[in-house]
């Protein structure tokens, strides 16, 4: 009988050594930065430059043609300078009038779309959307020619019902309303669109739960609805001053910022000082307090609805 030995096994071929991670990883960057390259300094060029280049900008003045340093001055200038605080003044009225009655609004559409009672759904939905899909120069052109004083579609309206005519365009008051109006008939749709999809995601069951426990229509949106759809008002509250802090084309196109600057925001007010009387220096920082304004109040916002919630 033969006798095996472990000297008479076959010996498998030995294996390269693998590299080590650090290596591999090595060998997989040139690959990753030419797919992220081209993105990379799309990015570097058209955004990161041009928004650190506008912050350096907005510490410097033009001196007989020439660039120097000023500091803080071009942002001290800003608090005596009454036009930049009018437009303050205009954004907080759209801010504290505008937003409120928008999002009442589109909560209340959303609610009307959800009912499953309600025929062409789709179609409706769609309609009340269609709004913001429309180019913003386009509609504000529209409200423009619906808007005049003489021959305008809404004093037409006025007259027909007995009612004199309203000088839309060129009242500080009424300028106002018209900017206000336009802003609402053009998101309400597309906020009731982002309520709605909140509305959907909250099951049938807790509808039920709430008519066992004789709770009325009201006191179930009240107290089981509206509680789970707050981050979802949150979101829409948010995006929508974030809009009206960045307020133009609308205002611009209806009013030029006027009459005697009613409707004059600091967006459209950077435009003027930019391109029209060229202190680009002042126009980036008034640019960079609007980021500022942005962030504040969203924060706040946002920490507003943390602490609510955790009530």
């Amino acid at each position: 009988m033969a006798v095996h030995t472990t000297y008479d096994r076959p010996v498998a071929p030995a294996r390269a050594p693998r590299a080590p991670a650090t290596a591999r990883r090595r060998r997989r960057r040139p690959t990753a930065w030419i797919f992220a390259g081209p993105a990379a300094v799309l990015f570097v060029l058209f955004f990161a430059y041009p928004l650190g280049a506008s912050f350096l900008q907005s510490f410097t003045t033009e001196d007989a043609g020439a660039t120097r340093w000023a500091g803080l001055d071009q942002y001290r200038r800003m608090i005596e300078d009454p036009a930049f605080l009018e437009s303050l003044f205009n954004t907080g009225v759209i801010l504290v009038v505008q937003v409120p009655v928008m999002i009442g609004l589109a909560l209340v559409l959303a609610v009307l779309l959800n009912q499953s009672w309600l025929r062409f759904r789709g179609t409706w939905r769609a309609v009340y959307f269609l709004p913001a899909v429309t180019t913003l120069v386009a509609y504000a052109v529209v409200f423009q020619v619906l808007l005049k004083t003489d021959g305008g579609l809404a004093n037409q309206i006025l007259g027909a019902a007995g009612i004199g005519q309203v000088d839309w365009l060129n009242s500080p008051t009424w300028a106002r309303v018209s900017l206000i109006a336009s802003l609402t008939w053009r998101w309400t749709g597309y906020n009731a669109v982002i309520l709605l999809a909140g509305l959907q995601s909250i099951g049938k069951e807790q509808y039920e739960a709430a008519a066992i426990d004789g709770a009325t229509t009201f006191s179930t949106y009240a107290r089981v609805i509206l509680p789970q759809l707050r981050p979802v008002v949150l979101f829409c509250v948010i995006t929508s001053t974030i809009g009206t802090l960045q307020l133009f084309d609308e205002n611009y196109v209806l009013t030029r910022g006027g009459p005697d600057d009613a409707t004059l925001t600091p967006v459209v007010y950077l435009y003027k000082v930019g391109f029209q009387q060229l202190d680009f220096g002042y126009a980036a920082a008034i640019a960079w307090v609007v980021v500022a304004l942005i962030a504040a109040i969203s924060a706040l916002q946002y920490v507003a609805f943390g602490r609510e919630r955790r009530r």
